[in-house]
This record gives structure tokens, sequence and C-alpha cells, in this order.
């Protein structure tokens, strides 16, 4: 901070002036270790893309990547590169950052897009390096980024809750069983009623209902919330798994099948070339996330309601002191966050296989934990790290089907989105801060 006197500001000050102090933010320098750290990583990312995967592209090979679905309106022709070439120039270029970086050093607020573009030129380079495994062999792209946001909907939910409870001080572990409970509740439900719409309110009163739990030992009994969340992930899973085992499965065809949303294509919208089947070509759970996208980062950073609950996660007895009733805004986030959490459920049961098996969600609670973490606790980095989660999860699939120069084994493939998690928030993320109160219990004096 710098102080600035109006004195300096005016060249004939009156006597009747008082000095006002004005508080300008200066952004603080970069340390050289973290300079240093950051661009050697830099420097490694473009080795590895110029020595490793552009030079170990088949020599002559192009990689094609196709860009309309079969039978499209609007036909956008295939991207060919040549893959070789394209992986050593990005390579390069991902250097150059690096040694920028280790020599002078980005901004802060610039290091955000020097990462988005390292991340950009890695996978571009490793998917012309993939498409050189085969001639003749051509990636369709489209359908990775529309399976990358189809897989990314649950976590972006599962990131959403997340972000509506621990901006107003909770910690929420329990997004895992919080989807599960939704998961299965919308399976029951639906299948009773032969109703999806009635299986998607039932999976977010599920959810709902697992936040309330949540919520009641986390600010009332003051219950530990890490261990609480873990109990509760463990509560969800026993309890979902063995209702399948006495009720589901032995009467699968009346309780357990549900059916699932198909796509409903917008008009208009749903015809733009690569957008158009992206985002509007999808199911109505899909659309619901988009909404609610805009709903919560509205919510939060635009109205009084979001500066509320803002201000009980940083400083809750401060909150208190004007007014603000802190508990019974704790209790209404972690509700509305378990009801998020668990429309994600029944993405994963009516929304996608149309039938409930255990441990469906398969730790993407925690992945949407991670992706909430990853985003600082914002709703559009959470998304942004969803995302990219999810196109890791896509990438193995295609990766699968395709011959590489080099074979890569399943298991490793299996590991993909799990590692993607592991590195974004080990060594992308750095140093972050959680809500000044998040996981603090309030106790009013």
């Amino acid at each position: 901070m710098e102080r600035v006197s109006t004195s300096t500001l005016s060249p004939t000050p009156s006597d009747a002036e008082s000095e006002v102090i004005v508080l300008k933010k200066v952004e603080p320098p970069v340390s050289v270790r973290r300079r240093m750290v950051t661009g050697s990583a830099l420097i490694f990312v473009g080795l590895v893309c110029a020595l490793v995967l552009g030079a170990g592209a088949k020599a002559g090979y192009d990689a094609s990547f196709q860009l309309s679905p079969s039978g499209a309106a609007v036909k956008v022709p295939n991207v060919t590169l040549p893959a070789r070439l394209t992986g050593i120039i990005l390579g390069i270029v991902v250097v150059l950052l690096g040694m920028w970086q280790v020599v002078k050093g980005f901004p802060r607020r610039a290091m955000k897009w020097v990462l988005a573009a390292t991340a950009l030129c890695f996978i571009i380079t490793f998917l012309c390096w993939a498409a050189t495994g085969q001639k003749g062999t051509s990636i369709d792209l489209l359908g990775l980024l529309q399976q990358s946001i189809f897989l990314a909907i649950p976590l972006i939910l599962g990131a959403l809750a997340g972000v509506l409870c621990e901006r107003s001080g909770v910690i929420n572990v329990a997004i895992e069983g919080q989807m599960l409970a939704g998961a299965w509740a919308g399976a029951l439900v639906a299948s009773i009623a032969h109703n999806k719409g009635f299986g998607i309110l039932a999976a977010v009163i599920a959810g709902g209902l697992m936040g309330l739990m949540l919520a009641v030992f986390a600010i009332r009994y003051l219950v530990n919330q890490v261990v609480l969340g873990v109990v509760l992930n463990v509560f969800a899973l026993g309890l979902t798994g063995f209702l399948y085992d006495a009720v589901m499965q032995p009467n699968a065809n009346t309780l357990n099948n549900p059916g699932f949303f198909g796509p409903i294509k917008i008009p208009v919208l749903g015809d733009i070339p690569i957008i158009g089947p992206l985002l509007f070509d999808a199911n109505i759970i899909v659309y619901m996330t988009y909404v609610l996208i805009v709903i919560v980062d509205v919510a939060l950073f635009r109205t009084r309601w979001g500066l509320r609950a803002r201000a009980v996660g940083e400083h809750p007895k401060a909150a208190d002191t004007v007014g603000i009733n802190v508990l019974r805004t704790r209790y209404r986030n972690v509700v509305m966050g378990g009801a998020v959490a668990g429309l994600a459920g029944a993405f994963l049961t009516i929304g996608a296989v149309g039938a409930f098996s255990k441990n469906i969600s398969s730790g993407k609670g925690f992945i949407a934990l991670a992706a909430v973490i990853f985003g600082r606790w914002s709703p559009r980095g959470a998304i942004a790290a969803a995302l990219l989660f999810g196109f890791a999860d896509a990438l193995q699939t295609v990766l699968s089907f395709i011959q590489t120069p080099v074979t890569i084994p399943s298991n490793f493939l299996a590991m993909l989105p799990y590692l993607a998690t592991l590195f974004a928030v080990a060594g992308l993320v750095g140093r972050v801060r959680a809500p000044a109160a998040d996981g603090e219990p309030y106790v009013k004096g």
C-alpha cells in the first residue's frame, strides 16, 4: 500500500483542507524462488513438447482433426497440421515463456494466461503426436470436446456445490456422498414414477438432506468438518450399496430402470458450426447446469446475498456485528450446495447411463473438491478446472481407440483424470488462500 496525500495532488492546497489518505493497491513482486521454480517447470514442459512429443512424432506424418459431426448441415473441413513441426514450434514457444519467467518474471495476474497457453500448447502437441501412430489416422476433435463437456458436468455441479458451502465457511468434503445419494434417489424415484422429472426432484432433495446432515453436525454440534465429510461419504456409500443389493438389484426392471434423458437440440443455435454441437445439443440436466453456472456466479458476486455469504466465510464475527445471521446463512448455503451435488448424482444415472450401480460416482466428488481448490474458490475457476479434468477423462477414452507411436498401457490411461487432478492441485495452483473462516465453527458469544 502507498500513502498519497491530497497536498501532493493539489498545487495550491488551502489551510482548511485536511490530509486524506488514499490507498493504492500495489501488487507484491514475485519472489525469486517462485519465479525460478515456475520458469524451470515451463522450460521442462517446453522441452518435453519439442524433444519428446514433437521429435517423437513420425516424420512426414500429418495430424488430422475432425471438427464436424457426420450429417452436419454446415461442414467444417478437417484441420491438418504437420505433426513434428507443430510440436517443435509449440515446444519452443513454451521454452521461451519459461525463460522469460526465469529472467524477468510475468506479473501475477498474467501467470494464469501463461499457464493456460502452456497447457494448450502441450495438449495440441500431444494430440499431434498421438495422431501419427498410423498413417491416415484422424482424431475426432469435436467428439473429444463433446465428451469432455459431458464428463465434466457432474464435476462442474459438484464444484459449484463446494463453492457455495466453502464461501460461507463450511468445508464440504461430503460432495461424493451427496452425489451418491442423489444418484440412488433419482434412479429409484424415476423408476417408480416412470417420470425422470420426479427423479431429478428426488435427487435434489436427497442431496439437500445430506447437506442438512453436514450442516447440523458441523454448525450446531461443531464436529470437525473434514472428518465429518469423510464419515458422510462412507455412510452414503454403505447405505446406497446396501439398498441397491437389498431393493434395487432383485427388482431391477421395476426399481432400477429409469431410462435417461436424450439430447435436445436447440433450433438455430444447435446448427452453428462447432459451437452448436458442443453446447446446444445436450440433455436437460446439461442445460440446467448452464443456468446454475450463471446463477451461482452472479449471486455470489453481484447480489447482497452473495456479499453476506462471502462475509460470513471471511469474517463471521464482523458479519454478525452488522446484523447478518451467520448460522442461518451457513445452513442455507450448505443445504443448497448439497442439493446441487444431488443434481450431479442425478446426471450420473438418469442423465447418462440410465441405471444406478454401486459407487457410481467413482471419486468424482473428490475431483470436484479438487476443482474448487484449483479454481481458487471461484465459480469460474472451478468450472475451468472441472473442464480440464473432464478433458483428461475423455482423452483416455480416445487414446484407447487409436494407435499411438508408443503403446500407452491401459492402466495408465485409466489413471489420466486422477493424474491431471493431482498435478493440477499440487503443481499448478501455487499458493492459494481459502476463505479465512473456512472450516472454522462459529459460536456466538
